[in-house]
């Protein structure tokens, strides 16, 4: 039986033009890679790489109390937040455990909130429960697309493109502009580790300022990219994936997340539960490279003197580092850097040591 695919971004037939392996995410049919995951992750780690990430969810908070209902929902603290601003957080449930990831972008008399593409209608009805009076949640995610420019070269690209200066755009902020007068919001996030920007956008918009992003790049070697090095680049910089390193069985302490929860701000959901958790956390996420040419993959076990004491949730040969690196639980008593573990490779031992993270500690991403 042939297989069919929920949903195409806009921008599906510029992939099949730029001969994209198409493959299955999140519900959506988007590019593994054009030419191949290494010479990408290297093209974005060296020059610049173009991704559509218009799989995202976006849905805007609005209301006279709608940055009360923000902070009930979300861990992390808004009230220092102004317009422009950008800020990493976590929705959690009434146990502690992680709903989603996502930024919460702080606009003039709203708020928008970018989720991950898995069970998005589960998550807006959990959003939607706990609406309160003077609060209004719209989905706009299917009239938007979402353009990801990363690379050292990403702001050579677009000030070819874009009337501002761009060195003043500081990281996790975001700017209101145009692209040939395309409506736009521009900002400075991304999820590699080398400077780059996201660009939000009218999917009508989408293709025209995709190909005059293509267009200014060819000086500057930019290539598209697909989620194949999307996910190596990530892994390098250790930044955790929901449903690999987080779900809702996972707390933001032992995810090594604690720096987001701020438990002074007052009340949220999940408080009392991580209060509870913070006294003990029975395993933790730790940073492993292996010592010899061993892959380690998701879901691998981790091994010291012959017991079982974690799995890999994410594993890859790192393009630029050329050895094997993952992404792991392992219970507490375990987890101290420089440990030496062992990874259960098909029946076989193979030797790693956890480290403390990232990775790859060259990048761009705050230049």
């Amino acid at each position: 039986m042939k297989k069919t695919y929920s949903k195409k971004t806009v921008l599906y037939n510029k992939h099949i033009e730029l001969g994209g392996r198409l493959v299955d995410f999140g519900g959506y049919i988007l590019p593994l890679y054009y030419s191949s995951i290494k010479s990408e992750h290297n093209s974005v780690r060296k020059d610049a790489g173009i991704f559509d990430v218009s799989h995202m969810c976006e849905i805007i908070i609005s209301g006279k109390k709608c940055e009360e209902f923000v902070q009930e929902i979300t861990v992390n603290d808004t009230n220092n937040l102004t317009y422009g601003n950008v800020q990493y957080t976590l929705m959690c449930n009434h146990y502690g455990g992680i709903i989603d990831d996502l930024l919460v972008y702080k606009k003039k008399t709203s708020f928008m909130l970018v989720l991950n593409a898995g069970n998005v209608k589960r998550k807006i009805s959990w959003i939607k429960s706990l609406i309160k009076e003077d609060v209004t949640i719209e989905n706009v995610s299917e009239k938007t697309s979402l353009i990801a420019l990363q690379g050292p070269n990403s702001r050579k690209i677009l000030e070819k493109l874009i009337d501002s200066n761009l060195e003043n755009l500081l990281y996790y902020n975001f700017i209101e502009t145009n692209i040939s007068n395309k409506k736009i919001i521009l900002s400075r996030t991304g999820y590699t580790g080398e400077l780059g920007y996201e660009i939000y956008l009218d999917v009508s918009d989408a293709e025209y300022v995709w190909n005059k992003i293509m267009n200014a790049g060819k000086k500057f070697s930019l290539v598209p990219a697909g989620l194949g090095c999307r996910d190596t680049l990530r892994t390098e910089m250790g930044y955790v994936l929901y449903g690999n390193e987080i779900n809702e069985n996972t707390s933001p302490l032992e995810a090594g997340l604690n720096w987001v929860v701020k438990f002074d701000k007052g009340d949220f959901i999940g408080k009392s539960a991580l209060i509870n958790k913070e006294k003990k956390t029975e395993r933790k996420l730790v940073f492993i490279e292996m010592e010899d040419g061993a892959i380690p993959r998701r879901n691998y076990q981790i091994i010291k003197k012959n017991k079982t004491i974690g799995s890999i949730t994410s594993g890859t040969i790192s393009p630029s580092l050329g050895k094997g690196i993952a992404m792991g639980y392992v219970l507490s008593e375990f987890s101290n850097v420089k440990n030496t573990i062992q990874v259960d490779i098909r029946g076989q031992l193979r030797p790693g040591v956890i480290i403390n993270g990232p990775f790859y500690k060259s990048g761009s991403v705050k230049s």
